[in-house]
Parts: structure tokens; C-alpha cells; sequence
């Protein structure tokens, strides 16, 4: 399995820069060739289901998640919000915590293993550096750094 993990800070309250981090669709629109689609209505939070689809014409993969934890950070508590991966061909999970600052930002960590069926471990320093820079960028853009 291929783990990565990317930490940015920001002068974005705590409060705001979770609000962006956990717009689903919002991260298809920083991904090349991706549309991220709902698929349960309601709140965000735990059982928030959604689909990341990677497609050039007809082909393209999956890439299904579910909220499996979720806790917006407070003060004196960081935000956590935690995902699995549920495809037939992506698998793995994400971690992505948001902690304020002293000065009123926020500092964001996110975490994740990754783990696409039929590609050999051999290849998952490719996947991780891959992940780094891809998801890297869309916090990047999230949170207008």
C-alpha cells in the first residue's frame, strides 16, 4: 500500500479552511479529468458517500468514498474528518485534520493510503510521490494557498 502525507499551513480560520478541505465536489474541479459527484443527500458527515471519476471519453475509473469519521474541529480541539476508500478499484483511506493556530489559522494534515487493485507494490513509490504532488496541489487550491 502506498501512504503519503502533505501538511500545509494557512491564515485560514480553522472553521474555514474545513469547510473547503471537505467540499467534495470542489476537489474534482482541482484534479485533471475528474468530476467528484454526491451520491447521498443531506449534511455532511459520517455515511457521506460520493464517487471521484477519472475519465478520458468513455474510460475512466472510480474512485468511491465514504465519510467514516467526522468531527469539525472547535476551539481547543482539531477537526478530523476520516474516508475510505470503497471501489473495485481504488482502495485505501484518508485522514485530513484541521488544527488552528495561535495566531487564528490553521495548520491541515492529511494523510492517506493508497492502494489500486492490479498495480504491483513495486510501484507504489511512483504512487506515492503521484499522490503528494496530485492532492498536494488540490489542497493547494482549496485553501488558496
Amino acid at each position: 500500500m502506498s501512504s503519503f502525507r502533505i501538511e500545509r499551513v494557512t491564515g485560514l480560520p480553522a472553521g474555514d479552511a474545513w469547510r473547503r478541505l471537505t467540499d467534495w465536489p470542489a476537489h474534482g474541479e482541482r484534479v485533471p479529468l475528474t468530476s467528484t459527484r454526491l451520491l447521498t443527500a443531506g449534511p455532511p458527515g459520517v455515511g457521506t458517500r460520493f464517487v471521484a471519476r477519472t475519465a478520458i471519453g468513455r474510460l475512466g475509473v472510480d474512485d468511491v468514498m465514504e465519510v467514516v469519521r467526522w468531527e469539525p474541529p472547535e476551539p481547543g480541539r482539531p477537526g478530523v474528518c476520516g474516508l475510505e476508500k470503497r471501489g473495485r478499484v481504488v482502495l485505501g483511506r484518508a485522514v485530513i485534520e484541521v488544527h488552528g493556530t495561535a495566531d487564528g489559522g490553521s495548520r491541515v494534515v492529511w494523510c492517506e493510503e493508497l492502494r489500486v487493485r492490479g498495480v504491483p507494490r513495486l510501484v507504489d513509490p511512483v504512487l506515492a510521490f503521484s499522490g503528494r504532488r496530485l492532492f498536494g496541489r488540490v489542497m493547494d487550491g482549496l485553501l488558496g494557498i
